[in-house]
């Protein structure tokens, strides 16, 4: 069966990142499209993934893109995330394993946020649009104090440390360059 490794770039404008948030007061959404990188991987001449061969893959969150629709939340975040020093959300694919269902993988990686680096494994559907298209999708629920980050206490408000995360990516096929 051939076999060929192939690039995908993530589109974007077509890929979303919902975070989910809870404080004593209310919920907190953010959600945003803007998501960037690249997924390598080896694909099999019937347009599936290969797990015989490595695949890699890196994606990166602007944190300026981060909205929740309240300008003072925003603004706290973007403080206690320390946007300036820390100006993206990086995750890094170390390995891609089968599970029972199809089109339903093992994803382990590395989340990059605030400086600090935390290993991570969790489920995501990733399957073929078409000839040249990928989607991935996936739910991961993070604490942010093993970032370094402490949630905020003001008054009576108080921020719950676990952030529920989602996305769905969209991915092109890169043509070689001629």
């Amino acid at each position: 069966m051939t076999r060929s490794v192939a690039r995908f770039d993530i589109d974007p404008d077509r890929s979303e990142v919902w975070i989910e948030g809870r404080s004593t007061l209310h919920p907190i959404h953010s959600h945003t499209s803007g998501l960037e990188g690249y997924i390598e991987t080896t694909m099999r001449a019937d347009g599936q993934l290969d797990l015989t061969s490595d695949a890699a893959a890196h994606l990166s969150l602007p944190v300026d893109r981060l909205r929740s629709g309240n300008a003072l939340e925003e603004r706290e975040l973007k403080r206690r995330i320390l946007a300036s020093r820390f100006p993206t959300i990086d995750g890094d694919l170390t390995d891609l394993a089968a599970t029972a269902e199809n089109d339903r993988y093992l994803v382990t990686g590395t989340v990059t946020f605030r400086g600090e680096s935390c290993a991570f494994t969790h489920e995501m559907d990733i399957s073929r649009v078409d000839a040249s298209t990928m989607r991935l999708s996936g739910e991961a629920t993070f604490d942010v104090r093993d970032f370094g980050m402490e949630p905020p206490k003001i008054l009576l408000l108080r921020v719950e440390p676990d952030v529920t995360v989602r996305v769905e990516i969209v991915a092109t096929e890169a043509r070689p360059a001629t």
